[in-house]
């Protein structure tokens, strides 16, 4: 019976060991949690408000509210700079990215000047093979680099290339009954065929 007693007697200090320990981080938890909201309804200062609460923290802790608390000044820097900009009319410019048809163009140029740069790169190449008999995104005096460049064209890409050309003449001769065909495009495509066939 002495044994049974002293079990349920450890059982209980136990419990409330585990209690008083849960309650803690919970407490510390919530001071964190309030300082956090208090700083984010503050517009300006963002820090706590009592050193003394971050007293009872551990370093861990510590560490969090700090990355909190910084990344909180960081929003509200950002939010000022855009009411500032907004009210003066200034607008951020962001550097405007080239697109896939700007890289391939360069990507053209660059092999025309036969710069050590050049470097072949299929995705390029893949872009110009499917417009170039788009005016408006192949020019004109770029389409001519396209044609020197085709020249040297070789193996399935070659194949593939008098393949679509041969199937867009097709589309076109059977859409002249019906609609006025471009004849840009027909300029292209049968330039195409004569320098790859």
């Amino acid at each position: 019976m002495a044994k049974n007693k002293n079990k349920s007697e450890k059982r209980e200090k136990k419990k409330n060991l585990a209690e008083d320990s849960s309650e803690a981080p919970v407490s510390k938890k919530k001071k964190i949690a309030e300082v956090s909201e208090e700083s984010a309804t503050e517009n300006t200062k963002v820090e706590p408000e009592d050193p003394k609460e971050t007293e009872d923290l551990t370093p861990e802790e510590r560490r969090v509210l700090e990355r909190k608390l910084k990344k909180e000044r960081k929003k509200e820097e950002k939010r000022l700079k855009r009411e500032k900009a907004s009210l003066t009319g200034e607008t951020e410019e962001e550097p405007a990215k080239s697109t896939a048809g700007e890289q391939a163009l360069q990507y053209l140029k660059r092999w025309s000047k036969k710069h050590p740069e050049w470097k072949f790169q299929k995705i390029r190449q893949t872009w110009l093979l499917m417009n170039m008999y788009d005016p408006e995104k192949v020019p004109d005096k770029d389409f001519k680099r396209l044609l020197s460049y085709l020249e040297g064209l070789k193996g399935s890409a070659r194949e593939t290339t008098i393949q679509k050309a041969e199937e867009y003449m097709k589309e076109q001769d059977s859409h002249q009954t019906q609609e006025e065909p471009d004849e840009q495009k027909l300029d292209r495509i049968r330039e195409v065929l004569q320098l790859l066939s």
